[in-house]
């Protein structure tokens, strides 16, 4: 009896292997490889994907779109700005609805996400990836612009989220550019005063010494940062404890206190200088509290 035998799969079916093939390729790395995606690492693809505002015809001094957001959702931006000892001025943002995401730039837009961009007198002068930064002396006009991580510009009402500010020798403050929201349709957000001074800092006589005790357990500092107001010549002690081992550094004065955990460390300097200034820790980056000397 003869047996007969097929032909093999690949001859009679030879033009549907090669359109599955075709139609497999784009997502295919190699054989047996996964899908791969285009937007930034580190970004979903929902985030990639989801709705991200409209984009308009409009574009900013540098070329870049404008990013319409509905004026409840849109973030909003508030520059200080206070002269600093140096020269110049240091300035701090005070954003809602906004986060700085410096790992994703160059990513996909994000509602709510992004950096902002520095205009000195009317030309780009830098980007802040945080609520500090600088601008040398010679300026007369600070603009701060939100952009979103893609680099458009975040807008409402077809303008700018965006806050401008005049440099002189006084400290000043902006309010935001963006259209009010009615309250009816403003989403319920906690409301918290600009850059108190911390009743809990005791205030001695002018030319008296000052002591102010912090304690620093995981990423909270107690009492909470603030200002303290200083006198020029004024002498300061600061006793810090933190949970942890870390170095305390007094900006402006190039100061350092080595910390070990649990263990009260003592600094005490004379505030000769005038301007802002930061206490913050190096290793957990917090900032402690802020010295104000007049």
């Amino acid at each position: 009896m003869r047996t007969t035998v097929a032909p093999p799969l690949r001859r009679r079916f030879g033009g549907l292997c090669l359109v599955l093939v075709l139609a497999t390729a784009p997502v295919l790395v190699g054989c047996g490889g996964r899908a791969t995606t285009h937007h930034k690492p580190g970004t979903s693809h929902q985030e990639a994907t989801a709705g991200s505002g409209t984009l308009l015809p409009a574009r900013d001094e540098a070329g870049h779109r404008l990013r319409e957001l509905p004026a409840a959702e849109a973030p909003t931006v508030r520059a200080e700005v206070r002269p600093d000892s140096e020269g110049g001025w240091n300035v701090h943002l005070t954003v809602e609805r906004f986060l700085f995401t410096p790992e994703s730039t160059g990513g996909a837009a994000v509602p709510g996400r992004g950096h902002a961009r520095l205009l000195v007198d009317g030309r780009e002068a830098g980007r802040l990836y945080g609520p500090w930064g600088y601008v040398p002396p010679g300026a007369r006009t600070l603009t701060v612009r939100l952009h979103a991580d893609d680099h458009t510009v975040w807008a409402a009402d077809g303008a700018p989220v965006q806050a401008t500010v005049p440099l002189a020798g006084a400290s000043a403050s902006s309010t935001p550019s963006t259209p009010s929201v009615p309250p009816s349709s403003r989403p319920a957000e906690p409301t918290y005063p600009a850059d108190p001074v911390d009743p809990t800092v005791p205030v001695d006589p002018v030319g008296s010494d000052r002591t102010v005790t912090l304690t620093i357990t995981g990423r909270t500092v107690q009492p909470p940062p603030s200002r303290i107001e200083l006198k020029k010549g004024e002498r300061l002690t600061l006793r810090v404890t933190s949970d942890r081992d870390d170095t305390l550094h007094v900006h402006g004065y190039d100061r350092e206190l080595p910390l070990s955990a649990g263990t009260p460390a003592t600094l005490t300097l004379t505030v000769d200088r005038t301007g802002l200034f930061e206490v913050e820790t190096h290793d957990s980056g917090l900032v402690l509290t802020q010295l104000v000397v007049r």
